[in-house]
């Protein structure tokens, strides 16, 4: 198979082990930055370019689009949709999934449990949003962070609100949403290939600090799920239209909740804490799923 990588640096731990993992298989792979890609939009022939080149049409496209570049990237996962490309998520797939608000919204239409969430965009409306939430503390999101970066914990309601306020004056969007106690400080990511969870992992946030990403100075741990928390993850991904996705739970008293569900989920963590080739699963899904 012809098959493409989209991705901004082909030494990124991520991209490298999906490049070795589909040429050990005997595949042709490619990394191809898709912000140096530019197109040819016309319904006769569309066609994708790259350094002068016409790319042509791969047997499979597989998007790891970062979050601040979505919009173009979506744009040139598009174009070899329009092409008719096998495209391993779909641009529509991880526009939806990089919308918070909307991501949210879809899970929740899908009945999937969430932590308790609120969004207003009037600063009078500051207080309501606060209170149909629910007791404080309560999380803070701004919908264009990634990483862990852009969440607040405000402690008191007078630091929520006051937050919420400023955020808003900057004309910022923020989820409000509650804090699950029992759950402060870990979190865990499924690795969802097709229809089942290949491999999981739990962080552990640094002492004094309630976001547990491994990019913060997390640490990461096998773990095993149950099945509940795995049929979650693979039905949260499946709703998006994602084949491939990092969905993150949180265990909670009344059972597991969604927080988010991720793309272009980072491998390094993952495979290292579990032992699983998430890699080679990607590529031999692909060989299933094309066929």
């Amino acid at each position: 198979m012809k098959i493409l990588i989209l991705s901004r640096n082909k030494n990124l731990y991520s991209t490298r082990r999906i490049f070795d993992a589909g040429t050990k298989r005997g595949h042709q792979v490619r990394v191809v930055d898709y912000l140096r890609c530019y197109m040819n939009i016309t319904s006769r022939k569309p066609t994708v370019y790259y350094g002068g080149e016409s790319l042509g049409k791969a047997d499979a496209v597989l998007p790891r689009i970062g979050a601040s570049q979505t919009f173009y990237g979506t744009a040139v996962v598009r174009q070899f949709e329009t092409m008719g490309c096998y495209c391993l998520n779909s641009s529509e797939a991880i526009t939806a999934s990089r919308d918070k608000l909307k991501s949210l919204q879809i899970l929740a239409q899908a009945g999937i449990n969430m932590p308790v969430t609120g969004y207003a965009s009037h600063t009078m409306d500051i207080e309501g949003v606060i209170e149909k939430v629910g007791s404080v503390p309560l999380v803070m999101k701004l919908l264009q962070g990634t990483q862990g970066q852009g969440i607040v914990l405000a402690e008191t309601r007078k630091a929520a609100e006051s937050v919420m306020s400023a955020f808003r004056q900057l004309e910022a969007d923020i989820l409000v949403q509650e804090f699950i106690k029992e759950s402060s400080g870990t979190d865990i990511r499924a690795l969802v290939v097709g229809n089942r969870v290949v491999a999981a992992m739990r962080r552990i946030a640094p002492d004094g600090e309630f976001r547990s990403n491994v990019h913060r100075g997390g640490k990461a741990e096998h773990v095993k799920l149950n099945p509940e928390e795995e049929k979650m993850a693979v039905v949260a991904a499946q709703v998006l239209g994602l084949r491939v996705a990092g969905v993150d739970l949180m265990r909670s008293n009344r059972g597991p909740l969604v927080l988010e569900v991720n793309s272009s989920p980072g491998l390094q963590g993952i495979e290292a804490s579990s032992g699983v080739d998430v890699a080679g699963e990607i590529i031999r899904f692909i060989e299933n799923d094309y066929l």
